[in-house]
């Protein structure tokens, strides 16, 4: 079980050793690019190295869904970028991808590696903002599709401890459930 451990932290680690010097859109760049691969990298190898193909399953059609629902809204929804390069802005792949691969890493497995993996994620799209490349809302819908389709393709491998994400018209928060 050590070597599992291992591989998501320097997978995870991995999205935080990109050099930055700096404050410049490029290295901005270059983290969201590090997150969102170290993210579904993780995602796709952890159930491999684990002999887990069910999960492998569940990890790709959650990253897939999200890809699909992204590429369309991106199709339907002409939203220039903050930098001007083109009108694929709406909803951010980045973050999707990003955020389906952590839901699925959480979901599958537990808390112990959601945690760190939303902290990528959130740091993905952060850095998609800070590039220039998204809108703070463009993020936000990314972050929600690829939390959705996490969520609704992935079964917890151990549901011993859950730390479930809520929402409603006063607020949100995280609840914890363990069961003995």
């Amino acid at each position: 079980m050590k070597f599992p451990r291992l591989l998501v932290m320097f997978t995870l680690a991995s999205a935080a050793s990109y050099p930055t010097y700096g404050n410049s859109e490029g290295t901005w760049d270059d983290i969201s690019n590090a997150g969102v691969y170290s993210l579904m990298g993780t995602a796709l190898l952890l159930p491999t190295v684990r002999d887990d193909w069910e999960g492998l399953r569940q990890a790709v059609y959650s990253v897939a869904a999200g890809a699909a629902i992204t590429l369309t809204g991106k199709t339907l929804i002409d939203s220039e970028r903050p930098d001007e390069s083109d009108d694929d802005s709406f909803p951010s792949g980045h973050a999707t991808n990003a955020f389906s691969s952590a839901t699925t890493l959480h979901r599958r497995y537990g808390w112990q590696i959601g945690v760190p993996a939303y902290a990528v994620a959130t740091l993905t799209g952060v850095a998609r903002e800070r590039a220039r490349e998204h809108h703070w809302y463009d993020v936000v819908a990314g972050a929600v599709i690829g939390t959705a389709t996490g969520w609704f393709f992935t079964d917890p491998f151990n549901d011993q401890v859950q730390l479930i994400p809520w929402a409603d018209s006063n607020g949100g928060g995280v609840t914890l459930s363990m069961r003995w």
